[in-house]
């Protein structure tokens, strides 16, 4: 199942995703278009703690990948039936940061769990819905977690969510190497969007990708003067 007013933002840690999908809600609202912003894993109260399992690290947690596969997959399967579906029978633009290409970047080429299975996966607990758009902004993993380290830092101790920043630069190199090939299977969803621009050059871009989009799926939502 597509559904047409679905989008996703995808991309390594530090990529700017999250800043993008805020500027992003921005446009639509200023545009008059009804949207919502939502993430994975969260978007639920059910997400919400799954979420504060998976990516911070406590004292002695260790959590195994097909463990980690399966809670990924348990945030999704609530978020779809509680949170995204509704939305999108209402005609609610929903905005996503990651969906279930993150679970086949992260999980399958980064953890190195079958791709495949992880899609029969990805099918059952997403109802087989797929993103009309998927956004993923790119940039070399060094940048990246440069990036989202000085972010961390930024932050009080004991809130972070550093667990995925703390692998390996080959895991992060796995990582984004997934999600290129996952971009180039499947070119007319994805946008490859080069993350190591200044935020306002991105986010012109980004609008552009929306601007074409909501003309070409929404139809009578359109931006009003």
């Amino acid at each position: 199942m597509e559904m047409g007013r679905f989008i996703s933002f995808e991309g390594i840690e530090g990529c700017g995703k999250t800043t993008q999908i805020k500027l992003a809600g921005e446009y639509l609202k200023q545009s008059h278009i009804p949207f919502l912003n939502t993430e994975e894993p969260g978007g639920t109260p059910v997400g919400r703690r799954i979420r504060e399992i998976l990516l911070n690290k406590g004292p002695g947690e260790d959590i195994s990948k097909e463990t980690e596969l399966l809670l990924f997959s348990a945030a999704r399967a609530q978020h779809v039936k509680g949170v995204i579906v509704p939305a999108l029978k209402k005609g609610t633009v929903v905005l996503c940061d990651r969906f279930y290409d993150a679970t086949i970047a992260y999980q399958g080429y980064g953890r190195g769990l079958d791709v495949n299975f992880i899609r029969v996966l990805n099918e059952f607990s997403s109802s087989n819905l797929k993103p009309g758009l998927t956004l993923l902004f790119d940039l070399p993993v060094e940048v990246g977690l440069k990036r989202a380290m000085r972010r961390i830092s930024r932050m009080k101790e004991g809130s972070a969510e550093d667990r995925f920043e703390r692998e390996d630069l080959e895991f992060h190199r796995r990582v984004r190497e997934g999600y290129l090939f996952l971009a180039r299977q499947d070119k007319k969803r994805f946008r490859i969007i080069d993350g190591a621009r200044d935020i306002e050059t991105i986010h012109r871009e980004v609008c552009v990708h929306l601007s074409k989009f909501v003309d070409k799926k929404l139809g009578s939502i359109n931006p009003k003067s």
